[in-house]
């Protein structure tokens, strides 16, 4: 048998950590395993896109060019590789093709070597203006399919799809497994077909969620797929990927074997071991084998999310009747493959439908843009009456979405203004208008804070004024057990509190909005006896919701945009709010006809379902 070694992408940079550790990995941790990893010999190592784009800026207030820049100084012997959503980027929504292109040059000039294209409908329209931006800039274009099942998926679509992506360009053809849905005939099967319909080689993404992931790995290789992705052992399996040491091991001596270092992966893997620990506190309880999936289709990081919004809302136990409603509202999208964003607008709709006690009475934006054809031309046959609930006569579009867009570069230009230094700081804003403005007006004022890590639960070192506190919380019918650890400094403007909220480990942040007087006698103190400092308390002033005409929102979230004023008429139907949750805008109509009396809320609020947010009367 011919030698034919297999060439490894790790993900331990990218996909890893935002698959258990919510994409909270810092730069300055990733820097330390850089000379190991640069060492190794891997195909690439995965470090860009995906989700981290926005965790740097929404959560650990790192520039993400910074990061990429460092990155590719760290690691001047590994290809760099991103995740690429099409013309999507790293946003929610189609950019303008001029945009599109901007943004691949920047990405390679700061050390991008290997793009990974997908689309979340798999319509390769959408992949096209991508590839060629990238073909352009002399980098390595591998475009993507997106792998689910469905009355409408199959072998021979999957290969059409690869023959297409071949004809584009592209240098290597991803199969990207994101929800863990292959199994070892699915894969040898498809592998097979494609090696025969393609010239390109082969890569296998797929995730560990449903426990098959490395017997696929195996079956891919023996079936002609020779670049697989992994994840080192310390930030592997679960919903995460078959770990790195453990095919290279598997490999050895066998004409597959990859050739890497075993004891220096061994090494660098225990560094990063040692590092997970820092993040204790985004940890995700879904580390083990989901079989659910196979049913649900729900990639490990949107369950997560799905767990946090239920949890927000004291609807934690209707997490079952969540992943029931999915297949349901898939179905009813014609079968879109659950990948970003997809997953979110689908999984966002569901929990609505579930929430609300009514199918569709509340629907986001975005499925409502999804069923005009804003995203893409779904796999399969949209249900339409659910399409008229939605969009009601609206016109369905049939060409590719960007072609309605018109260049965008020179507005967010000036939009931004002189908060942007370069280039990529306009990028940036293009990519989260709300948060990326934000990120560069702390930058510019030199108060970026990132998020705070809590001590390990065995650690009591950190600063601490508190001395141990125990209490119940009920929200919403249900009971909470609240254990105070400790609190950290005092701005003028909040305060993080350390708390475990049943046994596990959160961090609270207060915001100032009042002071609760208090005297030095009785005030709390800590271990060592030392008076507290007044604690800021924080109280919504809005009225609860109590009147038919009392504007709520369905979920727990943030105002995006307020579209009534005072004394303005509105018909029952009528936008009188935007509200973000769980990444996914969703339009707050009037309950009833009427005239605005109150607006309790401004842009940039967050909200939660039983407060009055504008009153109608």
């Amino acid at each position: 048998m011919a030698k034919t070694p297999v060439r490894i992408t790790d993900v331990i940079l990218r996909d890893a950590h935002q698959s258990l550790i919510a994409t909270r990995l810092r730069t300055e941790d990733m820097l330390p395993a850089c000379p190991d990893l640069d060492a190794i010999g891997y195909w690439s190592l995965e470090a860009w896109g995906g989700a981290t784009f926005d965790a740097c800026l929404r959560y650990l207030k790192e520039d993400p060019w910074e990061r990429l820049r460092l990155l590719k100084a760290a690691l001047p012997r590994t290809r760099l590789q991103m995740l690429l959503r099409g013309q999507n980027l790293l946003g929610y929504r189609h950019y303008a093709d001029d945009v599109v292109r901007a943004f691949v040059a920047k990405a390679a000039d700061n050390g991008v070597d290997v793009f990974r294209i997908f689309d979340a409908m798999n319509d390769m329209r959408n992949l096209r203006v991508a590839i060629e931006a990238v073909l352009q800039n002399g980098k390595h274009a591998e475009g993507t399919i997106c792998y689910t099942t469905s009355p409408v998926h199959n072998v021979a679509a999957f290969v059409a799809m690869g023959r297409e992506l071949e004809a584009m360009g592209c240098h290597t053809i991803a199969i990207k497994d994101m929800a863990g849905l292959l199994t070892p005939t699915k894969t040898a099967t498809l592998v097979k077909a494609l090696v025969k319909a393609v010239k390109i080689p082969l890569h296998l993404h797929s995730h560990s969620t449903s426990g098959l992931a490395a017997i696929c790995q195996w079956k891919a290789i023996e079936s002609g797929c020779y670049l697989i992705d992994t994840a080192l052992s310390a930030f592997g399996e679960g919903t995460s990927h078959p770990p790195t040491e453990s095919l290279v091991a598997g490999l050895r001596g066998t004409p597959y074997d990859t050739g890497l270092d075993l004891e220096r992966l061994e090494r660098v893997n225990a560094y990063f071991r040692t590092v997970r620990k820092r993040y204790h506190q985004f940890e995700s309880e879904h580390t083990g084998v989901d079989s659910r999936v196979h049913v649900n289709q729900v990639p490990g990081g949107m369950i997560s999310n799905l767990a946090n919004q239920l949890k927000e809302q004291g609807a934690l136990a209707r997490m079952d009747e969540v992943l029931l409603e999915i297949p349901r509202v898939r179905a009813d999208l014609g079968y879109p493959p659950l990948v970003t964003p997809t997953s979110q607008i689908v999984g966002t709709q569901a929990v609505l439908n579930v929430l609300t006690g009514q199918r569709y009475k509340s629907i986001t934006n975005e499925v409502k843009l999804y069923l005009q054809g804003r995203y893409g031309t779904p796999p399969g046959v949209v249900d339409e009456g659910v399409r008229r609930l939605a969009i009601g006569q609206q016109p369905v579009i049939a060409h590719r979405p960007a072609d309605d867009l018109k260049p965008e570069m020179a507005k967010l230009r000036a939009e931004i203004g002189g908060l942007a230094r370069s280039e990529e700081d306009v990028l940036t804003y293009a990519m989260f208008p709300e948060i990326g403005r934000q990120f560069l007006e702390e930058r510019a004022a030199g108060t970026l804070r990132p998020e705070e890590l809590l001590p390990p639960p065995e650690a009591q070192a950190a600063p601490c004024y508190l001395a141990p506190t125990d209490f119940n919380v009920t929200m919403h019918g249900e009971t909470y057990n609240i254990k105070i650890r400790g609190a950290g400094h005092k701005s003028e403007e909040r305060r993080p509190f350390y708390v475990y909220v049943d046994g596990m480990p959160e961090e609270i942040m207060v915001e100032t909005m009042g002071i609760v007087p208090t005297d030095v006698s009785s005030e709390p103190r800590d271990p060592v006896g030392a008076p507290q400092p007044n604690i800021p308390v924080s109280a919504s002033r809005r009225p609860k919701a109590r009147k038919a005409g009392d504007v709520t929102s369905a979920m727990p979230g943030t105002v995006v945009d307020v579209l009534v004023s005072v004394g303005q008429e509105l018909k029952a139907g009528d936008p009188v709010l935007v509200i973000e949750a769980m990444k996914m805008e969703n339009e707050v109509p009037a309950p009833i006809r009427g005239i605005v009396k109150n607006i309790h809320v401004k842009k940039g609020d967050s909200v939660t379902p039983d407060e009055a947010l504008v009153e109608i009367g």
